[in-house]
């Protein structure tokens, strides 16, 4: 059978990729930092302090807390086409509200599709067959207003890793794994300036994950987005959106291979490094949304990232037709970037 780690390491640098900017192998399962929705994407990833509709359940949970109604949103985007042609992410999410229970609940699923694989012998190259990788994540949220102007909110995941359904030779587990993880976030808008909020969120908190064995454990990509949102503009036909997000990657992985628990990583991810390297690390984005006549949307973002190396600019735009929305978005990364002519599709109903 192929050797088990050579499978584990391609995944997790592609996975590495596809989220921008953890290109390292310091966490696993990291298409969980995928972020889903055209729209968002459309503006540079920064949401954390929107969320105001069903991707809310990734982005900030505190988000569900003003929204009413019901909601259903899909997205689909093909994953690095400039590398493989079968690579994809797929995202449903669903919101309504309970006022039985003061506050909405949601839930979502994320699926990320390695694509195909091939099993070749430890003896030599010759493929003995074909198989599938790929990520699921199951999360239910729940968000309510503690105040008028704030909203909590927080979710629970279930996570199940598929990288393989084999080991190798002596290796005591698979490429199977499976975790849970907590997500918590605040969104609070300002009482001295309309239009202006502030979100905050903390994502995927949970213990190590287990492919071989509990030695080899790996940490989730416990991550926290902070970032502000300004309404500049809001009239009967016109309507402009700023917002900036910073992101930081609460993972902190030892020379010799061993990682902190996630509980004590939220304290260490701060000192991990001097003051330079962790504002290096730090993930920052930027973006605008104009809304016409709310039915045309025009929106653009920057995503810069000086660790990884990755800096590129976004586009997107969206149509709203009654309670439906479609939205695109196009990542304009240089040529030969893995992530060039990346394009998200998402489709957004009410109830």
């Amino acid at each position: 059978m192929k050797k088990f780690w050579i499978l584990l390491m391609t995944a997790v640098f592609l996975s590495g990729i596809s989220v921008q900017v953890y290109a390292t192998s310091s966490a696993a399962v990291l298409p969980l930092l995928i972020s889903p929705g055209a729209r968002a994407s459309g503006m540079g990833e920064a949401f954390v302090a929107v969320a105001d509709d069903a991707t809310a359940t990734f982005w900030n949970t505190a988000g569900l807390a003003f929204q009413t109604g019901r909601e259903i949103t899909f997205m689909h985007a093909n994953w690095l086409p400039q590398l493989v042609s079968d690579m994809s992410i797929e995202f449903l999410a669903y919101r309504q509200r309970f006022a039985s229970l003061g506050g909405t609940l949601a839930a979502n699923i994320t699926y990320f599709n390695y694509g195909e694989q091939t099993r070749t012998g430890e003896q030599g190259p010759e493929p003995l067959g074909t198989f599938r990788s790929w990520d699921l994540a199951v999360t239910l949220c729940y968000g309510t207003k503690i105040s008028q102007n704030m909203g909590l909110g927080i979710g629970m995941r279930y996570i199940r890793s598929n990288l393989a359904e084999m080991g190798a030779g002596a290796e005591k587990g698979n490429g199977v794994g499976s975790s849970f993880a907590v997500d918590v976030g605040v969104l609070y808008k300002m009482a001295f300036l309309k239009g202006l909020a502030f979100g905050m969120n903390l994502s995927n908190m949970g213990p190590k994950i287990t492919y071989v064995d509990a030695a080899q454990a790996d940490p989730l990509p416990t991550n926290l987005k902070i970032g502000l949102s300004y309404q500049v503009l809001d009239n009967e036909f016109n309507k402009l959106m700023i917002a900036v997000d910073t992101n930081k990657l609460m993972v902190v992985r030892h020379k010799d291979g061993t990682s902190d628990p996630f509980y004590k990583a939220l304290a260490t991810a701060w000192s991990d490094g001097t003051l330079k390297e962790q504002a290096n690390r730090l993930i920052s984005s930027c973006g605008a949304e104009y809304c016409y006549n709310n039915m045309i949307y025009l929106r653009a973002g920057y995503y810069y990232d000086y660790d990884g190396r990755v800096k590129y600019p976004s586009f997107g735009a969206g149509l709203q037709y009654y309670k439906y929305r479609f939205d695109f978005a196009y990542v304009a990364a240089e040529q030969g970037s893995p992530l060039s002519d990346t394009m998200r599709f998402s489709l957004t109903a009410g109830f």
